[in-house]
């Protein structure tokens, strides 16, 4: 974009870390440039040269309306609840994630299970399918210990070492 195509007031879609978001210009930056708000997460970000902009957004009626969808879908996720029965209960329309998928696996059967024989009875059942990665097995283990970080919070508990266990 040109520089004499921002107006203050104004929505556009712009390159913030590498990812294409909405912003709304605030207010011209004294030291050049331009104060705006990221419309996806509400902070605010200057916006040094025109080129940053890729073009005017959609209309200001639609933003609010679409970053208040996902604020809803954000606040539902937290408060669906953390145990096996209310992730399988939420998920069941829609495809599973991998560590929902390990989730719904460890609440049927009563054994422990690693990483490795997580990823095999959840291929089984139809639940989830690698997208083609080398080793699902390891992005697993490495999201339930992600989720173990969480203390009491945790959907998952570590049995023994590579072996888990849904929480009850």
């Amino acid at each position: 974009m040109k520089k004499a195509d921002v107006k203050v007031g104004g929505e556009y879609y712009a390159n913030v870390t590498n990812k294409k978001v909405v912003v709304r210009i605030d207010s011209t930056n004294t030291a050049g440039g331009w104060n705006a708000t990221n419309l996806t997460t509400n902070k605010k970000v200057r916006i040094k040269t025109a080129q940053r902009l890729q073009g005017k957004a959609r209309a200001t009626t639609s933003a609010s309306a679409a970053g208040e969808t996902r604020a809803r879908k954000r606040v539902a996720k937290k408060t669906s609840g953390g145990d096996a029965a209310s992730v399988a209960a939420t998920t069941d329309d829609k495809k599973l994630s991998c560590i929902e998928a390990a989730l719904k696996v460890l609440g049927e059967t009563e054994e422990t299970m690693n990483a490795q024989e997580m990823i095999a009875a959840m291929t089984d059942a139809g639940y989830w399918t690698s997208p083609g990665g080398k080793t699902p097995h390891a992005t697993l283990y490495s999201a339930i210990l992600r989720e173990l970080a969480k203390g009491e919070d945790s959907r998952f508990i570590k049995v023994e070492r590579g072996r888990f266990s849904a929480r009850a």
